[in-house]
């Protein structure tokens, strides 16, 4: 088992607690939100330094008596040894053979709150609640037990948490290093309704009194009043107030990728952009779910992973920032300073330095093996490729495996490498080469999503038979699209390569031609430099065609 947890804790590097990182975004939707009765929730794991790689526990049953390694998901540090369960399920990735799904957002929150001898980090508490629960409850319970047991590592984090009944969310807070355990609430979203976080923690005042709608640490007004936190009635507590309060940097940075979230799924409900420069916490204030004009599918949901704030001011594909070619990124830091003062990039959903994202889709209709899908995707979101890894399957692809590369380690045999070759060359000459590669996406994701109810078809027919005939399948069925992937994204970037090579294009012939920078680009560059690149002629000199 020590091995198995090894292979999660790969991502050693994630490094996401660090004030202003502001990594990662979370979006959860229910089962009446979604067209086809599935819980959704999704999870981009965004650092400049984490290898985009999919992990795997398998099924096992462990001796009485048994122990596990614990060590900390960011920096690899050991944390210690904890009991080990009798029986653990498989593990794909952030999803579980029963269809349970977590994801995470770090907030930090208050930094006298870390404690450094805490037992269990946030990431551990990730992948041991899938190896232990059936249910997203379930989950919930092992989570608050193992940091109850032998206190909480990390600082603030939000979860997301569903299986195919209920999505819930769950803020995380320790007690600083006077105190063992942490502080928490989790709140079940209605049947119907979206969620989403994204670096700051969202549940505010919550039910005191309702167990099926809500869950919450026994002390966690107490330990506020104690702390000076909060002073008022129990009925007003707020966790949010108490433990993360609002700053003006969270709300432009963080609380942003919720509003474009929720702007794009109930425009009906007319999310004014005036919010992210609001002049106090209230006049940004979002609430904690809200409920879509229509029910979303799961392209619905991977083309949110996409955003970059398109059809609002703060889109990012324009101004000087973007350049000539309109790119919706900005290279870090994220805050930056000039003449003393201090500005910042805003921060979208989809972001250069993801490692890897998926959106998961649990089904109550289907057998877990079948009706869990983890759509996996390396790299950059808008320009990945979902592939369907169901959680079923018995081991990860190839290209997608832990061990295939690393991330000083270039191959063409990874996912991972190849995904960065074509998104880092298409940064270059963003708008155009966009096109080509969006097409080729929407080629790969659409034929999945097209075939989806005929190989789920084929996979309950082998499963009444026998569990392993299905599980078997969809491990070959995965494992060829993931290949297929992989090859497709490597010939599309060498035909980019081919195509732009030089500032130049090829047109449909294969002609190389010249196409010079947009018309608003070469009148920005006048109005900055003047006559500095204006032609001029020698007296006399006689009229000559261009160079």
């Amino acid at each position: 088992m020590k091995k198995t947890l090894s292979a999660f804790l790969v991502l050693g590097a994630v490094a996401m607690a660090p004030a202003l990182a502001f990594p990662c975004t979370n979006f959860l939707i229910t089962r009446g939100a979604s067209s086809d009765r599935s819980t959704m929730i999704t999870y981009a794991a965004d650092s400049h330094v984490l290898y985009g790689e999919l992990y795997h526990a398998p099924a096992a049953r462990h001796p009485e008596g048994a122990m596990m390694d614990v060590v900390d998901w960011d920096s690899g540090k050991f944390l210690g040894r904890i009991p080990q369960v009798r029986e653990t399920w498989s593990v794909v990735g952030n999803m579980n053979e029963h269809q349970v799904a977590i994801g995470e957002t770090t907030y930090g929150g208050r930094g006298d709150l870390k404690d450094p001898k805490g037992g269990i980090d946030y990431g551990s508490l990730m992948y041991i609640a899938l190896q232990r629960a059936k249910t997203a409850r379930e989950a919930i319970g092992v989570m608050t037990d193992l940091v109850e047991k032998h206190g909480y590592y990390s600082s603030g984090e939000s979860f997301s948490i569903a299986d195919p009944k209920e999505v819930w969310i769950m803020e995380m807070i320790g007690k600083g290093p006077d105190e063992k355990g942490a502080v928490w609430v989790a709140r079940r979203v209605p049947d119907g309704y979206v969620c989403a976080h994204a670096n700051h923690a969202r549940i505010s005042v919550f039910p005191l009194d309702d167990d099926d709608e809500c869950l919450y640490a026994k002390d966690v007004i107490t330990f506020a009043r104690k702390k000076g936190y909060f002073d008022g009635k129990d009925a007003d507590f707020s966790f949010t107030e108490a433990y993360d309060p609002l700053t003006w940097a969270a709300a432009r940075i963080c609380e942003t990728r919720v509003w474009s979230m929720f702007r794009r799924v109930a425009p009906s409900m007319d999310f004014k952009v005036d919010f992210v420069n609001g002049k106090t916490p209230k006049d940004v204030e979002l609430p904690l779910w809200i409920k879509p004009d229509s029910k979303l599918g799961v392209g619905d949901v991977m083309a949110l992973m996409r955003d970059h704030f398109e059809d609002s001011p703060l889109y990012l594909g324009k101004g000087i920032g973007a350049g000539p070619y309109e790119l919706p990124y900005r290279w870090r830091p994220l805050v930056w300073e000039a003449d003393g003062v201090k500005y910042l990039n805003d921060r979208s959903t989809s972001t250069q330095q993801t490692g890897f994202s998926f959106v998961t889709q649990s089904r109550k209709s289907l057998p877990g093996p079948i009706g869990g899908v983890l759509w996996f995707g390396v790299d950059d979101t808008a320009s990945t490729v979902y592939v369907p890894m169901y959680c079923g399957i018995r081991e990860v692809p190839h290209n997608f495996a832990v061990g295939t590369g690393s991330f000083t380690e270039f191959t063409w045999e990874s996912a991972f490498w190849v995904f960065n070759f074509v998104s880092n060359w298409a940064y270059t000459r963003y708008k155009d080469m966009m096109v080509e590669i969006c097409a080729v996406q929407g080629e790969l994701e659409g034929g999945f999503l097209a075939r989806q109810t005929d190989v789920e078809r084929v996979a309950l027919h082998l499963y009444k038979k026998a569990p392993e005939l299905a599980r078997a399948y969809l491990t070959e069925y995965s494992g060829k699209q993931a290949a297929k992937v992989v090859k497709r994204w490597r010939d599309l970037g060498q035909q980019l390569f081919v195509k732009y090579l030089d500032g130049n294009v090829r047109d449909s012939q294969g002609k190389v031609t010249h196409p010079g920078y947009p018309d608003a680009w070469y009148k920005r560059v006048i109005r900055e430099s003047g006559d500095h690149y204006k032609m001029r002629k020698y007296p006399g000199e006689p009229e000559e065609e261009g160079h």
